[in-house]
């Protein structure tokens, strides 16, 4: 299978609870793990209304109920994807990438499964409790694929983030690295068609937009833009019209790949992940300020990948990791910070 540019975000093995940069924390908060064991962890999602955590991995999207306690079990909600494989240099395995609500009973999956130009947006019901797993081509909706076309000459694919606001589905593309797609679909009832709408690499001249969240008023559209994998200090934080798509304003961030946004709903602030692909020891969880975008480090982490806030203010996070020696556990973690971010 061929390779692809974008998210090479994968990195091989780690043991959760081996590792140190995990739980080094700025000012006490710690990033402790929930879940290690997982393979290729990429996206993170929490059900507004019943708190369960859904986690997209290589292997499917995986559902944990929002226990207090430690160790409860993940089931596979949804499995049946392809395998596509991501690197120049190192390749590595994915399936379903972004994953977000569009209500508490549906869950949109971004995917990276198959080649640029065939990838899709699925929409699925997501039941309560219910944990019989469903197929790939199980969904309510399937949105995509990005034909090549007029607006994008390789198609489009890499389904990385995922955000819902504005009566319409947002979705980061990394298949044509010429325009740096934000698509759309207008999701006022059923979805309707996933179209390319904001070509951010001609808006802000900087590569890969991967991160995508809303204001807390829903009024402006968040992203990250990632940059090259190679260059430390390039990612760009951006703020668009979510229904003109005309960019407001893009700050520099000195992080060098944002990977994941979210707001705090406690507290309104803005946090980020950076997977620092060039130097992963930088990784870790920021807190940005969304004026000049100076990013404050919280917690050193390994290679993360996405998170996620529940209503009660915590913080789920995803990361890939660093490969233990010696072990052939797959390396991915999920992590929690407690309420009060």
């Amino acid at each position: 299978m061929r390779t692809k540019r974008f998210p090479m975000l994968l990195a091989a093995t780690i043991a959760a609870f081996g590792l140190t940069s995990s739980v080094f924390a700025h000012d006490g908060w710690k990033a402790l793990p929930v879940h290690d064991g997982l393979d290729n962890p990429s996206g993170v999602a929490v059900n507004p209304e019943t708190g369960h955590v859904y986690v997209a991995t290589h292997r499917g999207v995986l559902h944990r109920e929002p226990h207090d306690k430690d160790g409860s079990e993940l089931h596979t909600e949804i499995g049946g994807y392809s395998t596509d494989v991501y690197g120049k240099g190192p390749k590595y395995n994915i399936g379903p990438l972004g994953v977000a609500f569009l209500n508490a009973s549906h869950l949109i999956v971004g995917d990276g499964s198959r080649p640029d130009g065939e990838e899709l947006v699925r929409v699925y019901r997501i039941e309560s409790g219910d944990h019989k797993e469903q197929k790939e081509e199980d969904a309510v909706y399937t949105l995509g694929p990005i034909k090549p076309g007029e607006q994008t000459v390789k198609g489009e694919g890499n389904f990385y983030g995922v955000a819902v606001g504005a009566g319409s589905i947002y979705v980061t593309c990394n298949g044509d690295d010429t325009k740096g797609w934000v698509s759309r679909a207008k999701a006022n009832g059923r979805p309707g068609a996933l179209e390319p709408f904001i070509a951010t690499k001609e808006a802000v001249e900087v590569d890969a937009p991967v991160a995508i969240t809303f204001t807390p008023d829903g009024k402006t559209l968040v992203v990250g833009q990632m940059g090259e994998m190679n260059v430390p200090g390039d990612s760009l934080l951006t703020f668009y019209d979510p229904n003109t798509g005309e960019l407001k304003k893009k700050l520099e961030t000195g992080l060098s790949d944002i990977a994941g946004l979210a707001y705090s709903p406690k507290t309104g602030t803005l946090y980020a992940v950076d997977y620092s692909w060039s130097e992963p020891d930088k990784g870790g969880l920021f807190k940005l300020d969304p004026e000049s975008g100076k990013a404050t480090k919280i917690v050193a982490l390994d290679k993360p990948t996405a998170l996620a806030f529940d209503k009660r203010g915590r913080l789920y996070i995803t990361q890939f990791g660093t490969a233990k020696e010696g072990s052939s556990k797959p390396p991915g973690s999920l992590l929690r910070i407690k309420a009060g971010l």
